[in-house]
């Protein structure tokens, strides 16, 4: 058994969506939380910055005594997961992986997935959605600015809707049913999204693909803690001012951040 923590990284704030479904399904295991506020958002950068970003946060997490690496980012792991596991002996898990055997464990054919600018143009879920699912039809939509409306503390506002209003045209258009929020941010528009398509659509969350994914791994691998928690800590780069009143909101709870 390991008490070496879950290291988990996103860019900001979103990844506390995925921080906030493995604490619930794994309540013994201690977390490092690293928001990279510093150089958020990482939708909009080349993945020679992203990859060094990455490095950056795996390396800070290692230090602080992380025992497995989730990286709670869609554009990161598009971009970065690859050279990261060629250079890391530490187990890292992105958010694609899980979530794709999670899909291929149902009959679907058809699925919609939004995510960040980056990683739509790198193709990253279609490819591995179509590698992994025969004949599956797979919808994208870029929606650049969903992530900094959540870091500005501003997803429920007029400017939060329209985006929303925006980006699922394509889907309401369609009437797909399933969708991939295939950024960490998203599950913060999950009420916003129902009510602008108005019928009933799976909204597949990554938080609880990767939280389910994570214990059997940790079990498989004799690497989980059977003591009580110890710590949970949360850091950022860059101290950020709605940090703390979102994370509340996504997490039901207060939280102390180093």
């Amino acid at each position: 058994m390991n008490k070496g923590a879950i290291g988990i990284f996103d860019s900001g704030i979103g990844g506390l969506t995925v921080f906030s479904e493995i604490r619930k399904k794994l309540p013994n295991e201690n977390i490092i939380y690293l928001g990279d506020t510093k150089n958020f958002p990482y939708g909009n950068k080349s993945k020679e910055e992203i990859i060094k970003f990455s490095k950056e946060n795996v390396e800070t997490l290692i230090k602080k005594g992380a025992k497995i690496i989730v990286i709670a980012c869609g554009t990161a792991t598009s971009q970065a997961i690859g050279v990261l596991e060629k250079e890391y002996e530490i187990p890292i898990i992105g958010i694609i992986e899980p979530t794709v055997n999670y899909i291929k464990t149902r009959e679907i054919k058809e699925i919609g997935v939004i995510a960040t600018e980056g990683t739509i143009k790198n193709g990253a879920w279609e490819k591995q959605l179509k590698n992994k699912i025969d004949d599956i039809k797979v919808i994208n939509k870029a929606c650049p600015m969903l992530a900094t409306i959540a870091e500005e503390g501003k997803a429920k506002s007029e400017e939060g809707k329209k985006a929303i209003k925006e980006y699922m045209k394509p889907f309401k258009k369609n009437h797909t049913d399933k969708i991939i929020l295939g950024c960490t941010h998203y599950p913060i528009y999950e009420k916003l999204i129902r009510e602008e398509l108005g019928y009933d659509v799976e909204l597949i969350n990554t938080g609880i693909t990767v939280a389910e994914y994570l214990e059997k791994y940790l079990k498989d691998n004799n690497l989980e803690n059977d003591t009580p928690k110890e710590k949970e800590e949360i850091f950022l780069t860059k101290p950020e001012q709605e940090f703390k009143n979102i994370a509340k909101n996504i997490m039901k709870i207060d939280i102390k951040i180093q």
